[in-house]
């Protein structure tokens, strides 16, 4: 919930995998965790043995379900378009499989210079400190946690499953409500006051 609000989208797949697999996700539950890799989530509704099956599965259905109804985030052209301003990259780092996540920003007509996917926490910050990242802007504690990792300022949102005290605490420098304000912070902080 950082570029996107895939959400609804996932709700989607899930309900769709739901109805293919005979074993129940609470799509509305899911939608409030977002953020760990897929995996995770599946783990709590799928015995271990059944949880890569149940992997790919979502996987196949995702395309169909979950590219549609997402949206982009409040303020997601306008951050985009301020990182290009002032000549820097827009790299995504995201615990989404890569080629999903490019689905959703081609969908969205979106253009980012470097994609990592099927990241999370730790294992972002080797995409930051590769695509030599000087802010990283997430939504949720991990993504506090692999900016510090990666030794650059985080910027939390509270656009997904975590609030600001969460995201203060999991070391993030800067929290706002959403992208929105994004652009102000980014030049202040690229260029000072």
């Amino acid at each position: 919930m950082t570029l996107i609000d895939s959400r609804p989208g996932i709700h989607a797949a899930y309900r769709a995998l739901t109805a293919k697999t005979g074993v129940f996700v609470d799509a509305d539950l899911a939608v409030t965790r977002l953020g760990p890799p897929l995996r995770t989530e599946l783990s709590e509704w799928f015995p271990a043995a059944d949880v890569e099956e149940a992997v790919t599965t979502y996987r196949a259905l995702y395309r169909e379900y979950a590219i549609t109804p997402t949206v982009a985030a409040a303020g997601a052209a306008e951050a985009l378009a301020a990182v290009r301003e002032l000549g820097l990259r827009v790299v995504v780092v995201t615990s989404k499989l890569g080629t999903l996540a490019q689905v959703h920003l081609d969908h969205l007509g979106m253009t980012a210079d470097e994609l990592a996917g099927d990241l999370f926490a730790e294992g972002k910050a080797t995409a930051l400190t590769e695509y030599d990242v000087r802010w990283y802007v997430g939504d949720h504690v991990a993504d506090m946690v692999a900016a510090r990792t990666a030794g650059v300022p985080g910027i939390g949102l509270t656009t997904g499953p975590c609030s600001a005290d969460e995201l203060r605490a999991a070391g993030a420098s800067y929290v706002l409500p959403d992208l929105i304000p994004f652009p102000e912070l980014l030049r202040e902080i690229a260029v000072g006051p």
